[in-house]
């Protein structure tokens, strides 16, 4: 039987960095674009804490009732570890799903924005199917553009939307810089686990590419979260803070380039979550100034 630390381990904290950017970045868009609204802001956070938490244990139990955790180099798996009944781990995720959707219906009532009902129920069927269900996408290679779509776009764009009403420039760029980053941890967490997916025929994008073609994409997206930092600055010219994180991404995109490989990329897994934290801090501190 799982102790409280291994389901708290289960839940992936590392992966958490992914939910709270997009939420901060959002609320940023929001201020510099009229005004920032807390409690909005608040409900969009537990939206976002609760999927990421979900995802990661459904994945837990997907990949686990399939055996494609049996040799696993990463952080614990509760089912494929045998710590956890499958249908415990399985009911966690749907918990945490359920959480999610009350939440979100709180959020587009009070934001009279009824139509993000559909994108809420498309995220959280889009979750489970990530590993889970007959044809998961995510052993189709398709991981990352779900994760730029779902925890950049729509969860920083939800995040000012719902709260102003509008979007810019600004709000469009740092979302595509936020969901880089995520995209950036995906890409961290499949490059350690090629050997052990290409085994088990779970072609993820990182199988599909190759470590060499793999590590150069990973350089790609955390040079693109930068890049999206410098659009935004076109809308709202203290965005540029954002590039005060430059230092924080050397390390990490310095090891995934020099070869690191295995547990040795699970350093490197914490460092992009960092990265992510840093770079949403700052950017949302240039758009409030920028407000």
């Amino acid at each position: 039987m799982a102790t409280p630390s291994q389901w708290v381990a289960g839940a992936r904290p590392r992966t958490l960095p992914a939910a709270v950017a997009p939420v901060a970045v959002g609320t940023g868009s929001a201020h510099a674009l009229g005004d920032a609204d807390a409690a909005l802001a608040v409900l969009a956070l537990i939206v976002a804490l609760a999927l990421q938490v979900g995802v990661n244990y459904a994945n837990d139990y997907s990949d686990g009732v399939r055996g494609t955790d049996e040799d696993r180099v990463g952080p614990l798996r509760l089912v494929g570890s045998r710590l956890a009944d499958p249908g415990s781990v399985k009911a966690a995720a749907f918990a945490c799903f359920g959480l999610a959707a009350l939440a979100g219906l709180t959020l587009v009532a009070l934001a009279e924005a009824w139509w993000f009902l559909l994108i809420g129920a498309v995220a959280i069927v889009a979750a489970w199917q990530y590993t889970g269900g007959r044809r998961p996408y995510g052993y189709r290679g398709l991981g990352e553009v779900a994760v730029f779509v779902f925890f950049g776009l729509v969860a920083v764009l939800g995040t000012t939307y719902t709260q102003v009403h509008t979007l810019d420039l600004a709000s469009w760029a740092g979302a595509c810089g936020v969901g880089f980053l995520a995209c950036a941890i995906l890409v961290t967490n499949n490059l350690r686990d090629i050997p052990g997916d290409t085994d088990a025929g779970k072609r993820t994008l990182a199988v599909r590419l190759g470590p060499a073609r793999t590590r150069w994409l990973y350089a790609v997206l955390v040079l693109g979260a930068f890049v999206a930092a410098g659009v935004a600055a076109l809308a709202q010219p203290w965005s540029l803070l954002a590039l005060v994180a430059l230092p924080v991404a050397w390390s990490p995109v310095r090891r995934v380039l020099g070869g690191a490989d295995g547990r040795d990329l699970i350093p490197v897994l914490g460092r992009t979550g960092v990265l992510q934290l840093a770079y949403a801090a700052l950017l949302t501190l240039g758009l409030v100034l920028s407000a």
